[in-house]
């Protein structure tokens, strides 16, 4: 770029997106004199979804400022909890995040998952269709501009991805009470009511059940009951419950 040259610094935690010469203090930049602020942060590999705040000597900016020559750019991640303005706090993970959506729906969350690739242009049609927040490790995907809102998954581990967005989000947490499966609000039910899905020895050694109001799976304290249970207090524990639940 030959247009007007700049300096970005960018947060300690944004630097996992740039390259290794651009993490420490501000850096020189050139642009080329008609795109946005936001265009160059993004053309340096920081989704924007991860942009808390743009500040240029001192104030803060819109994406949309074009930058002058000698201006310097402090980029701040976003902040915790982040608020998501304007809907329902929910979500919409990808193909890869299948035992995270478990997870969040284990603890009450309404998470909505594509189980198949079904595009990056379905995906965020569907998000903005929705309000819901797009929580995916694919950065080209974070940064389609029809996105409701979006936030990239850091860890690849299931743990860790679920307390980053616990910790980011704060969502009401109400456990037991959503399908894991499908997302549906579960309902108290009887033996009779869900005894086309037990086998003989559930039959015989259960008698509390709930049952998903949209797929009809059937739920009961079986032999995953502990690990699930764990999972459950781990999080109430560190990220607290719905005072209402």
């Amino acid at each position: 770029m030959n247009g007007p040259e700049i300096h970005v610094e960018f947060a300690p935690e944004l630097g996992l997106f740039v390259p290794h010469g651009r993490r420490a203090g501000a850096t020189q930049v050139g642009t080329d004199g008609s795109s946005t602020l936001g265009h160059v942060i993004e053309s340096l590999g920081v989704p924007l979804t991860e942009v808390g705040a743009l500040v240029v000597d001192g104030r803060e900016v819109p994406f949309a400022h074009i930058p002058a020559a000698g201006e310097t750019v402090e980029v701040r991640a976003v902040e915790r909890p982040q608020q998501v303005p304007g809907a329902p706090l929910r979500f919409l993970l990808d193909v890869h995040l299948g035992t995270l959506a478990r997870r969040l729906r284990l603890l009450g969350v309404d998470t909505a998952y594509e189980s198949t690739d079904i595009g990056d242009p379905t995906l965020a049609a569907r998000s903005a269709a929705e309000r819901r927040v797009m929580l995916s490790r694919d950065r080209g995907l974070l940064r389609r501009r029809e996105l409701w809102a979006g936030a990239f998954v850091y860890s690849t581990r299931p743990d860790d991805q679920l307390r980053d967005v616990l910790a980011r989000f704060a969502p009401e947490l109400k456990p037991w009470t959503r399908c894991t499966a499908c997302n549906g609000l579960l309902k108290e039910a009887t033996k009779d009511q869900v005894a086309d899905q037990l086998e003989g020895g559930t039959r015989r050694s259960y008698d509390v059940f709930a049952r998903c109001e949209e797929c009809g799976r059937a739920y009961w304290k079986g032999a995953h009951h502990d690990r699930l249970e764990t999972i459950v207090e781990r999080a109430l524990a560190e990220f607290g419950a719905d005072e209402n639940s």
